[in-house]
């Protein structure tokens, strides 16, 4: 299981964290020998999760919670501290993505977009804060370039993405006098369930998939959720102890911008 133990001791909560980037996240996490709480609405998939991290030597708490709902969010804190007696990361990795051209998207979407993407994040984030506030922390939020640099067809996301940068620098000029460091991950494609199901409408095989819509990366390929969880869990360690405020692009070189 041991990649290594700059985590000894620490206490992580990884929303989002039943599959993908979450999922790779929470394992990589427990490797570095955190204990790391999982949230998910999706009781099945999250107990998946779990099991594979635990199965990994990890020790994990799976918590059905549903980061759109303020009471769920208040005791996926809570349980995670009642559990492990305190919490030093958070990453706020939950959120689909929806890219439509403006015309497309009405006020419902815009809402649910903001909801689950910004709003989570300010709601996890404040309930987190007393906890953190006591060892100082960080605050890992997951958002992608397109809130840099906005593409046509990119709304809602690219937009409550652009707010998750922003909160990200705000916070991190907040937070540093109790010594949280918080950044944001900005990533671009990786193989998620999201392309699954998008393989499956288009019919076609999967690996294929990912063949064709890799081509468009200068890597010339798709990411692995690993590759992003890699570059989460270093800003959590103490490797990363004078990074805060910073957005790092996890894209294979896709972004337009820096």
């Amino acid at each position: 299981m041991s990649h290594g133990s700059e985590l000894n001791g620490q206490v992580a909560i990884v929303t989002g964290g039943s599959e993908g980037i979450g999922k790779a996240t929470a394992l990589r996490l427990a490797q570095s020998g955190a204990r790391v709480a999982i949230a998910a609405r999706r009781a099945d998939v999250l107990e998946k999760a779990a099991r594979d991290i635990r199965e990994a030597g990890g020790t994990v708490l799976p918590i059905v919670a549903d980061v759109t709902q303020p009471a769920d969010v208040e005791r996926l804190v809570r349980t995670t501290v009642a559990e492990f007696g305190r919490l030093d990361i958070l990453v706020n990795n939950a959120g689909t993505g929806r890219a439509n051209a403006f015309e497309a998207v009405d006020d419902a979407t815009w809402d649910a977009d903001l909801d689950v993407k910004l709003y989570a994040a300010i709601r996890t984030t404040r309930a987190a804060l007393p906890h953190l506030k006591q060892r100082g922390g960080r605050i890992i939020n997951v958002t992608t370039p397109a809130g840099k640099h906005p593409g046509a067809k990119s709304l809602p996301t690219s937009v409550s993405r652009a707010a998750g940068i922003a909160l990200t620098k705000a916070l991190s000029k907040d937070l540093a006098e109790h010594h949280i460091l918080v950044n944001t991950v900005c990533v671009g494609l990786i193989k998620s369930a999201q392309h699954e199901r998008t393989a499956q409408k288009l019919g076609v095989e999967l690996e294929r998939h990912y063949t064709d819509i890799g081509k468009s990366v200068p890597l010339g390929r798709v990411g692995e959720a690993e590759e992003v969880a890699n570059v989460i869990v270093f800003l959590a360690s103490p490797a990363a102890s004078y990074v805060t405020g910073t957005s790092i692009n996890v894209d294979g070189g896709n972004a337009s911008a820096i």
